[in-house]
């Protein structure tokens, strides 16, 4: 069980820091649907693929005094950073895993806005259905984010430069 709590601190070890809730969402999701061994489930909500166990998981983390959470207010809404804690550290030390490959994915998400990871995130929930359906469905359940045909393009340019990167680790 602590298992997976331990994988969720490796993704931070290697990301330094992840600021927004939404973000850290995403880049779960896009990292289990590139096959890392991450078991939380999601299902489609307003902002994409989301998992309330991931949610459970980060809190308590947070209530172990593994990861800092920062709440700050930005314009007119909250946004919260997460950055792991020397303890949390000292906890990662105790598993041995095999997540190097991560690391490389990780960093490259990080640097995304997460606005760019909700439409790779929801083009991966669909990826069981044809290319042209899939960009029709994201038009259809993103229709406020307004995503031009040239962004969508880069978000599965994206996705397969994960996948090389990883195959290539």
């Amino acid at each position: 069980m602590l298992e997976h709590h331990a994988r969720l601190i490796a993704m931070f070890d290697y990301a330094r820091e992840v600021v927004g809730r939404k973000k850290l969402q995403k880049m779960v999701y896009i990292a289990k649907k590139l096959n890392f061994p991450f078991c939380e489930k999601y299902q489609f909500h307003f902002y994409g693929p989301y998992s309330e166990e991931l949610t459970l998981r980060v809190e308590e983390l947070c209530n172990l005094g593994f990861l800092e959470e920062t709440k700050e207010k930005v314009g007119g809404y909250y946004q919260y950073r997460y950055i792991l804690t020397d303890e949390g550290g000292g906890f990662l030390k105790h598993y041995e895993m095999d997540l190097a490959s991560l690391k490389t994915c990780v960093t490259s998400m990080n640097e995304q806005p997460s606005r760019i990871l909700e439409l790779i995130s929801t083009i991966m929930y669909f990826d069981h259905l044809a290319k042209e359906e899939v960009v029709e469905k994201v038009k259809t359940v993103k229709q406020k984010q307004k995503y031009t045909d040239e962004e969508i393009e880069e978000a599965f340019r994206y996705i397969e430069e994960l996948r090389t990167n990883i195959s290539a680790s």
